[in-house]
């Protein structure tokens, strides 16, 4: 089975690279800007013609789209998130349209939550900022293309080799230039009142490894995250923890907010869903991603 990994060298890309390597009889191909990758691929910028070609070289009975912008400004984010699936799915339908689309969006296509209540598939999208409203609509280019293709929504991502870009990779860096000793040391942080779905990258992977290899067709949108809503505050305390920490971790609640947060101050997915489809359920607890977060030696 040749599948097509792309951003495979990215922090969810490389576990889901990993991950697919493991399934027998599976070759798994890079494709990306990285100069490691076997096939160079820029969905920001491809000509839909060009990605054509580039894929019918690959031959792939399956594609993973890991590629992605977590940051930058709305034409950056609209470029990768929302342009980029759309040439992909064109692509696709010309060179490869037997071929399996598994493509990652986000739950922060869904917007504020409601607290104490999951959301399921089925609930009004409504993201409140750049973020979220370009994967929703690479989420909508997928979902309307016709091609044999399933959109995981995934929560918020932890565990081995999370990026600095994120507050866990970020968090880490701190508590690591911090040291354990030295009682007197503060860490200044935002708001941590909020509420996240976090689910492990490598049940991220396995999840994706499911929808590569699950006979038939797949609904077309499926929750991948914890299943339960964890105060931030929670994470950080519990990293701190497994750093050996003994210094004060001080909130500003009126500033150090991310751009993806906006005011999103609820956020749990209903995972019943990639359950029944994929038999997928998350292995890995809140603590285990924070262990090999801090232990930093498990990461692709």
């Amino acid at each position: 089975m040749r599948i097509l990994v792309l951003g495979h060298t990215g922090y969810l890309g490389g576990h889901v690279a990993e991950r697919l390597r493991a399934l027998p009889g599976a070759l798994v191909l890079g494709g990306g800007r990285s100069p490691a990758a076997e096939y160079g691929v820029d969905l920001a910028s491809a000509r839909p013609e060009e990605l054509a070609k580039t894929l019918a070289a690959a031959a792939p009975d399956a594609v993973v789209n890991c590629a992605g912008a977590t940051g930058g400004d709305a034409v950056t984010l609209a470029e990768v998130n929302a342009r980029g699936p759309a040439v992909l799915c064109a692509a696709l339908r010309e060179a490869a349209p037997a071929a399996r689309l598994v493509h990652l969006g986000s739950a922060a296509e869904y917007g504020p939550g409601v607290p104490h209540t999951s959301v399921t598939e089925s609930a009004a999208t409504c993201p409140v900022g750049p973020y979220g409203a370009t994967k929703l609509a690479g989420t909508v280019a997928v979902t309307s293309s016709g091609l044999d293709a399933v959109v995981l929504r995934v929560g918020n991502p932890v565990g081995p080799g999370a990026p600095a870009a994120g507050l866990p990779g970020r968090l880490a860096g701190l508590l690591r230039d911090a040291g354990p000793d030295g009682p007197d040391a503060v860490l200044r942080l935002g708001d941590l009142s909020a509420y996240r779905d976090f689910v492990d990258a490598r049940d991220v992977a396995r999840a994706v490894a499911y929808a590569v290899t699950a006979p038939g067709p797949l609904p077309p949108v499926l929750n991948i995250g914890g299943g339960r809503a964890v105060p931030v505050r929670e994470l950080v305390h519990g990293l701190a923890a497994k750093a050996g920490f003994r210094g004060r971790i001080e909130e500003n609640a009126a500033g150090g907010r991310s751009v993806r947060s906006a005011d999103v101050s609820w956020q749990c997915s209903d995972i019943g869903a990639a359950e029944q489809a994929l038999g997928w359920r998350p292995t890995h607890t809140l603590d285990d991603a924070l262990a090999a977060l801090w232990e930093g030696d498990r990461a692709p």
